[in-house]
């Protein structure tokens, strides 16, 4: 997984390079997935901003993206980080809806992704950057387990190809903390402790064979089948490209 996580940073350079940006933008999270990505970026040479965006996170979550974010900063002279806590201004947004009839708990968490994409997309736009993709691919074309226009919304997408597992695996070789590679993966958008897996109904490991399943099922891999083809179908607005009326058609 080492010389592919070398191609990768290639490519990010490479395109970089092309697109007549400066560095690269990234939210950390405290999970592998953005750990990976924007170690991928620190790979490159280039300069890299590593994000923490906190809005009324978890601890462990804040503790985990800056654990990572001191470790990338030690080990790569390229590397700045940014400390940005939008829960004001989040808490000023959810008060317009939170009297309402209209006030709806999973819209919330969604306006708190598409915060920190606004907060993204401003500091690469002060700093003439890219903002760089966390999504894997079990995530972004498998169950479309992401927030359309909040962790969606980016100019690249480097580990969008690797499942969980290849993302884990390369995290591994480029020597991710292993408390981060052991975390249950989170989107942290709740103000409780649920996981990804708890939300979805299965592991990652079950979704990435549901990708690619196989006759003689089990019980359990026709309920997984059954949990993936109902989010794949349900987001598939968000994996295919925007519909576009073409005149003369």
């Amino acid at each position: 997984m080492r010389d592919t996580a070398t191609k990768i940073s290639q490519w990010l350079k490479d395109y970089m390079t092309t697109s007549g940006t400066k560095c690269f933008v990234i939210g950390v999270s405290g999970g592998v997935d953005s750990a990976l990505a924007s170690t991928l970026c620190a790979e490159t040479g280039a300069k890299t901003y590593v994000i923490n965006i906190p809005i009324k996170s978890k601890q462990k979550n804040t503790d985990l993206s800056q654990l990572h974010c001191d470790w990338l900063c030690k080990r790569y002279m390229n590397v700045e980080q940014l400390h940005i806590d939008a829960t004001s201004a989040y808490e000023s947004f959810e008060g317009m809806f939170k009297e309402s009839s209209n006030f709806n708990l999973l819209a919330n968490a969604n306006s708190k992704s598409r915060m920190r994409m606004m907060v993204l997309y401003y500091l690469a736009t002060a700093k003439s950057g890219l903002v760089v993709g966390t999504g894997n691919k079990v995530e972004d074309f498998g169950v479309g387990f992401y927030t359309k226009y909040g962790d969606g919304g980016v100019d690249i997408s480097p580990i969008a190809d690797l499942t969980k597992t290849q993302v884990r695996q390369m995290a591994a070789s480029l020597e991710i903390s292993q408390e981060i590679l052991n975390a249950p993966p989170t989107d942290g958008l709740w103000e409780d402790s649920r996981t990804d897996e708890s939300q979805i109904g299965a592991s990652y490991e079950e979704l990435e064979w549901a990708m690619a399943h196989v006759d003689s099922l089990t019980q359990r891999q026709r309920e997984v089948l059954g949990i993936y083809n109902s989010f794949n179908t349900k987001n598939k607005h968000k994996m295919e490209p925007i519909p576009v009326y073409k005149l003369g058609e």
